[in-house]
């Protein structure tokens, strides 16, 4: 078995009661079946309690007021407190610390939807290494019967080569950004239509770096109003986070002049406090998340293309938001601003399957979606602000 980490992997520490949020509430926790036994034999007074507080047909704890039923008022566990830290399920237990598992590879990231983990991901300076090591005596436990592994390791394959690209801090984010939708786009049409395995896409996805950023009729404005409401029809995990998405209809009641106009100071304000260079890097470890955590998932699906969307989309977004928040008191932008947004958004789409599905369904079906519409964002989103 071979594990592979981000090398800021083993960084991580919780900060328990004095994270700026908590990781139980919002999205339903689910328990695995030994916890579950376990929990069952529990007696006494605590033992009611776990047989009260958990919904044992779908195996999830019970919610008060969108909180899990044994998190106190201190923002602490009670399971924790009462039976150790060994009571705990896997999820409690390894959140932020997330596992993809594949034939004869198991993948170790942190989630961003963890404020800790968020800001490690962000304040990373240096291009991010992955660490791999061996354990030839430690053997899967799950059933690959029907593992593709061709299409497996040509996805590994091309998402280095997007690795390498990502992380040229000589190229333009926004260019870096369209080479992944184009490569992903470019093997899902391979995919489709039976020549996966006969094309050079490390070649193809050379060439990519090379067009040029054309002109397009469909403005900034015009596209992020349309795709504002993709993330309308989600699944609302926080009130929060929906009341931050309505209040942007404010800014497209004022029209295309005025939100362009406050777009242009917002860009000034970035250069002026954090500075572009930072402000890419940032964007740069976003899609770098993105893509090592869900990319090499469509060998399950065969879903390449929304998954290479998700990932830049969802830096897209992330920026978006931020400055949606930003309209409402401008000032300075600071990196804390980004970071809210940032483990917010991923608290609404990895927390929940249905949104990722849902999202992965959309990117698929609409056009709008496609590498030559979402190009036009790419193409003069630094020129017209420069």
């Amino acid at each position: 078995m071979y594990y592979r980490k981000p090398h800021y992997y083993d960084k991580f520490s919780c900060t328990a009661e004095q994270c700026p949020d908590t990781c139980c509430a919002g999205w339903q926790i689910v328990i695995d079946e030994n916890s579950l036994e376990k929990y069952s034999n529990v007696s006494g007074d605590f033992g009611i309690r776990l047989l009260n507080s958990i919904d044992w047909g779908e195996g999830v704890f019970e919610q008060y007021h969108k909180r899990c039923s044994f998190l106190n008022a201190e923002n602490l566990c009670d399971i924790y407190k009462e039976l150790g830290a060994d009571a705990l399920c896997d999820t409690c237990r390894l959140y932020p610390r997330h596992i993809e598992e594949f034939e004869n590879l198991r993948e170790f990231s942190l989630s961003l939807s963890c404020p800790v983990a968020a800001k490690m991901i962000l304040e990373c300076q240096e291009p991010v290494k992955f660490l791999e090591e061996e354990d030839e005596k430690e053997e899967c436990e799950e059933d690959f019967e029907d593992f593709d592994f061709l299409l497996f390791d040509c996805l590994l394959e091309v998402r280095e080569k997007l690795f390498s690209i990502v992380q040229n801090r000589t190229i333009p984010i926004e260019k870096r950004m369209y080479c992944v939708l184009k490569t992903a786009k470019n093997l899902q049409e391979a995919l489709e239509e039976g020549e996966f395995f006969e094309r050079d896409f490390i070649s193809e996805t050379e060439l990519y770096l090379q067009e040029s950023a054309e002109e397009f009729s469909v403005s900034h404005y015009e596209i992020v109003q349309a795709i504002r409401k993709d993330l309308l029809r989600l699944e609302v995990l926080r009130e929060e986070w929906k009341t931050n998405l309505e209040a942007a209809e404010s800014l497209f009641q004022k029209g295309e002049a005025w939100y362009t106009e406050k777009r242009k100071k917002y860009k000034a304000e970035i250069k002026n406090t954090i500075g572009q260079k930072q402000w890419d890097i940032y964007k740069e470890q976003l899609l770098m998340f993105f893509l090592y955590t869900y990319f090499c998932g469509a060998v399950y699906d065969d879903m390449i293309y929304s998954k290479g969307v998700l990932s830049v989309i969802s830096v897209f977004w992330i920026e978006e938001i931020t400055f949606w928040n930003w309209t409402a008191q401008e000032g300075k932008i600071e990196e804390k601003n980004l970071l809210e947004t940032a483990y917010r958004y991923a608290r609404e789409i990895e927390h929940s399957d249905e949104n990722l599905n849902l999202l992965e369904e959309i990117f698929d079906a609409d056009k709008q979606y496609k590498p030559e519409a979402l190009k036009s964002i790419f193409a003069g989103e630094r020129k017209q602000y420069e």
